[in-house]
């Protein structure tokens, strides 16, 4: 489905952050483009056409968080205070997660 040897750079995983004038250009490009599966390689053919590369940011644990259960780190809501997008969490773990916060 896609005629290039490699993706174009994207924004993996549950979230990313952009101003408006950017989503607003990415509509506009979205519509010059035939629709691909898998949702963040699209966006990252948006980029593409306008030029624009993702940028990774620490806060965004797309391959999920280290988790030890013994740890009390993981109660502490120190913890969580840089994470702004987390992967791969449980229900029960997104709420306690909250309650910390």
């Amino acid at each position: 489905l896609y005629n290039k040897n490699i993706y174009p750079p994207y924004a993996g995983g549950g979230g990313f952050i952009m101003d408006g004038a950017l989503a607003k250009r990415l509509h506009k490009a979205s519509e010059t483009l035939e629709l691909y599966p898998i949702d963040d390689v699209f966006l990252g053919m948006c980029l593409e056409v306008l030029k624009v590369s993702p940028v990774g940011h620490e806060g965004f644990k797309t391959f999920g968080i280290v988790k030890n259960k013994n740890s009390k780190m993981n109660r502490e809501p120190c913890f969580y205070r840089s994470m702004l997008v987390v992967h791969k969490l449980l229900p029960p773990e997104l709420l306690q997660m909250w309650d910390l916060v």
